[in-house]
């Protein structure tokens, strides 16, 4: 009750390595350490990119000239796609809490369908990106075979180079997240469909992939704040 007072534990059991101090799983708190690590690792790359931009201020394209695409029209939306792919990924981040309080109650078909749908979301995230990267090496022309006018590593024609390197860089660094996350959504989707985790007692593993999928979907957040909307 609130009104009692808690009972102090003993120190050689709080530190003595048979009890985590947080009431944390090892699992758990390595999969901390990990995120925090990749966060300095996005945030360095995003630095990295203000500092470069401000550098380049009267040089750097601007993003809406350049990602106006919208598939199947013709129209000039700009970030239109981007914003629906950015809304996509933070729907699958819903889908994946709601699989982890699923996990909790110890509900398998609701766990099962939970994590289907984030996988999806990711997929249709990681697919929509593909696109994405086809419009922007296209170029200003939009005809893919047209080498001359593609953006690679070593040929920007929208403006500086460092953009093209930037977002190539960024974009694919975080995509090949995305696409791990999806993967390893899979994989404890399937193990819950063998009633792996019921068998265990707990659904930890999906709160740990849910983890890292948070961190994946917050992370787009910034990208999608620092390289193309400021």
């Amino acid at each position: 009750m609130a009104g009692e007072a808690t009972q102090a534990i003993d120190s050689k059991e709080l530190w003595g390595g048979g009890r985590s101090p947080f009431s944390i799983s090892y699992g758990k708190m390595m999969m901390w350490f990990f995120l925090i690590s990749d966060a300095l690792t996005f945030g360095g790359f995003l630095t990295a990119l203000g500092f470069q931009r401000h550098h380049l201020v009267a040089e750097w394209p601007i993003t809406e000239e350049i990602f106006f695409h919208f598939p199947g029209t013709h129209a000039h939306l700009p970030l239109l796609y981007v914003a629906l792919m950015t809304f996509i990924l933070i729907v699958s981040s819903v889908t994946m809490v709601l699989a982890v309080e699923a996990g909790h109650r110890m509900d398998q078909k609701s766990v099962i369908k939970w994590m289907a749908a984030t996988v999806i979301g990711g997929i249709i995230f990681l697919g929509s990106q593909a696109w994405e990267w086809m419009t922007f090496i296209a170029g200003p022309d939009g005809m893919i075979s047209t080498w001359a006018d593609n953006a690679t590593l070593a040929r920007n024609p929208y403006g500086p180079q460092l953009y093209a390197n930037f977002f190539f860089f960024i974009t694919g660094f975080h995509g090949s997240h995305v696409l791990s996350g999806v993967i390893l959504n899979l994989l404890v989707l399937i193990r819950s469909y063998q009633g792996l985790y019921e068998k265990r007692g707990h659904y930890e593993m999906v709160e740990k992939v849910g983890l890292y999928w948070h961190f994946v979907d917050l992370v787009w957040v910034f990208v999608f704040t620092f390289f193309y909307l400021i």
